[in-house]
């Protein structure tokens, strides 16, 4: 099977690692990497996201362990529009998150413009942090949690280190 998902991935966290775990456990995957254009149009929050080209070396890095794991292939794509390179052929299932679903749903309607299948639409549940909340990479950015959901010393009682 061929998977896709797209995301921006900054910084990688346990919750975009279940949506890679459950990727390659379906098939091969490719990654739509939001483009340094489109990273700052699909936030819910206005935050600094670092370049394309840190963001797909670790992203890539992260791929590369679990594709091993599971003996799969994987390939990054640059993504310059929210619908992706889902919206091409090729594809087998399209994997989600419960905040993503309307988008996914807005890929099959595209694809289905377009002539082609729709995609079988996989999603994953959160990930939830140590407090109960659910793990972000903008809590991750703003020093809440760490990319674990453990939280950070100044959140959870500990003294921060003096390292």
């Amino acid at each position: 099977m061929n998977v896709v998902l797209g995301g921006t991935f900054d910084p990688v966290h346990d919750g975009h690692r279940a949506l890679f775990e459950r990727a390659f456990e379906l098939g091969d995957l490719t990654v739509g990497l939001t483009s340094d254009d489109l990273a700052p149009k699909t936030r819910n929050v206005d935050r600094y996201v670092r370049p394309f080209d840190e963001r797909k070396a670790d992203l890539e890095r992260e791929l590369a362990a679990l594709a091993a794991d599971h003996d799969r292939e994987f390939e990054v794509r640059r993504l310059e529009e929210p619908t992706g390179v889902a919206d091409e052929p090729g594809f087998d299932v399209l994997i989600a998150s419960p905040e993503t679903v309307e988008g996914a749903e807005q890929v099959n309607e595209k694809r289905e413009r377009k002539g082609l299948d729709p995609l079988e639409i996989e999603v994953v549940d959160h990930v939830y942090a140590e407090d109960g909340d659910v793990i972000s990479s903008t809590r991750i950015v703003a020093g809440e949690i760490d990319d674990h959901g453990n939280l950070t010393p100044e959140r959870d009682g500990r003294p921060a280190s003096r390292d």
